[in-house]
């Protein structure tokens, strides 16, 4: 399911200190890596599950790979948490402990 890979790019750390990093504009892994303190491997592991939720977005460049948000990702993420958080009229479920 589609939208369980946008909440679980949310749901680590390391991913949301890596999303606070990418608002301030596209970074390059070298950049990444030296303020997370991770290895490459956790590194490469955390922007797989970043890319695949379509929230970021990666661009080679020589050895090096510079990450970026999606702006279609983002919008994708915010409608999904909007969609599951809004509240409407009271729920029709029933109490089945009764």
């Amino acid at each position: 399911m589609e939208q369980a890979k946008i909440f679980k790019a949310f749901c680590d750390a390391n991913r949301l200190q890596i999303l606070e990093m990418l608002t301030h504009g596209e970074t390059c892994a070298c950049s990444l890596l030296e303020h997370l303190q991770i290895s490459q491997s956790t590194l490469s592991y955390h922007m797989k599950i970043l890319c695949d939720s379509g929230v970021v977005v990666g661009r080679a460049q020589g050895k090096w790979t510079h990450y970026s948000l999606s702006p279609q990702g983002c919008a994708q993420a915010r409608e999904l948490i909007t969609l599951f958080t809004h509240t409407t009229a009271p729920s029709s479920l029933e109490c089945s402990c009764n």
